[in-house]
């Protein structure tokens, strides 16, 4: 009763809209080009890749390694939305930005067949068998639109694929539209998110805050890949303008 129903999403950059990487692939031609995708994805994975063989697993796995979808990274955590606000060394002179929308209300704008699945819970996240329940494919969950007949908006829970999905927090959203842009969206419907920007000469306060809370990627990103970033990002120059902050607990 006390948690909040709002998912996160920290770009490095507050300029940056929330294009998927379908779209920032194709463009309007995203449609087209998203089912040859995926089908190749699944016939060239590995048979136990997916933890059940329908769409929204497969994108949930596609999405984690790297995949080109209609999906967009968020997270329960605020602080790991943070993390991906402040980890880019190569952008601290930008102001970065942490959206920040409410997933409960969003679903109540969802018709029955779909909205059917999360009520009982509440409204909260879907599972992706919830989604497959009530749309066994994309093709199907495309036919679902709005009364002004654009895409609607979803959050999902991808299955525990690994120890980074769980240590992240991990949320998916989707648009029953592949060309959409979410922020597009969120601009249409003001009242359900805020977009909170970090001014470039505090990132690095946030920055050390964030290292004592051990909100790094030796955390988020469990194996050697993670801690070589943050080794990499701990021992490399720090920026130059920003205010004097504490230092944080590190190796030695």
């Amino acid at each position: 009763m006390y948690r909040a129903n709002v998912v996160y999403r920290g770009l490095s950059t507050a300029r940056y809209d929330l294009h998927t990487s379908l779209f920032r692939l194709r463009g309007n031609a995203s449609g087209e080009v998203e089912k040859h995708l995926l089908r190749n994805f699944r016939k060239y994975a590995h048979r136990d890749t997916s933890p059940g063989d329908w769409d929204w697993n497969w994108l949930s796995v596609g999405q984690h390694h790297g995949l080109p979808t209609r999906l967009l990274d968020w997270t329960f955590s605020p602080y790991v939305a943070l993390h991906f606000a402040t980890s880019n060394r190569q952008h601290f002179h930008r102001d970065a930005a942490v959206w920040c929308v409410d997933y409960v209300a969003t679903h109540k704008l969802l018709p029955p067949p779909l909205y059917g699945q999360v009520e009982a819970l509440g409204g909260g996240l879907f599972t992706t068998e919830m989604l497959f329940n009530a749309a066994k494919n994309l093709e199907a969950f495309d036919k679902y639109r709005d009364l002004r007949d654009r895409g609607l908006l979803v959050f999902f829970e991808p299955p525990s694929l690994d120890d980074r999905i769980v240590n992240q927090a991990a949320v998916f959203s989707a648009i029953s539209d592949p060309t959409a842009c979410l922020s597009d969206w969120l601009r249409e419907h003001s009242d359900l998110y805020r977009k909170v920007v970090i001014p470039h000469d505090i990132k690095w306060v946030v920055r050390n805050h964030l290292d004592q809370a051990n909100v790094t990627e030796r955390v988020l990103f469990p194996g050697l890949d993670g801690l070589s970033d943050w080794l990499l990002r701990y021992y490399g120059e720090r920026p130059i303008t920003h205010p004097q902050a504490p230092g944080a607990p590190g190796p030695n």
